[in-house]
């Protein structure tokens, strides 16, 4: 029980996240941690839509799930899904424990460095992922759980 997964994935919940990594993990639910989509009613609410019947799905900003961890541990088998590295550290030194994160899926722009053909990152995404490497977090990338792992440290 509790978190199964950690992953980064600009797309949120798609196909991808749908079919293969909820099923595999066996996820009853979906904790979205960012703070444009728990700003936006309508975006709160498309993703939900996405999500496999019987997956609950719930969208925190960054500080909001910061506090919510420290009176709540999360006891369900959950899937916390995240758009940048940025975020994923600042809950870890909120309080997070992980031993994992999966990166998924990071567009490309011109402000981006590419890293793998669906990882990019800006400057500051590029610490974040250092600086969790740092803490003894392995950060891997893997678009769906059948393909080669590839790990951040050999990116960057």
């Amino acid at each position: 029980m509790g978190v199964k997964l950690v992953r980064i994935d600009d797309r949120l919940i798609h196909g991808q996240v749908c079919s293969t990594w909820i099923g595999d993990y066996g996820i009853e639910q979906v904790l979205i941690i960012n703070d444009k989509v728990s700003k936006d009613p309508v975006q709160k609410s498309v993703v939900g839509l996405a999500a496999p019947a019987g997956v609950r799905v719930l969208v925190f900003g960054v500080d909001q799930f910061i506090e919510v961890l420290k009176k709540n541990p999360i006891k369900k088998d959950t899937l916390l899904l995240f758009t940048t590295s940025t975020d994923v550290l600042k809950v870890v030194n909120g309080g997070l424990e992980i031993q994992k994160v999966n990166a998924g899926g990071m567009r490309y722009n011109e402000t981006r460095k590419r890293l793998t053909k669906s990882i990019s990152v800006t400057p500051e995404e590029e610490s974040a992922f250092k600086e969790l490497m740092d803490k003894g977090i392995e950060v891997f990338v893997q678009m769906v759980p059948k393909d080669d792992v590839v790990y951040m440290k050999d990116l960057i």
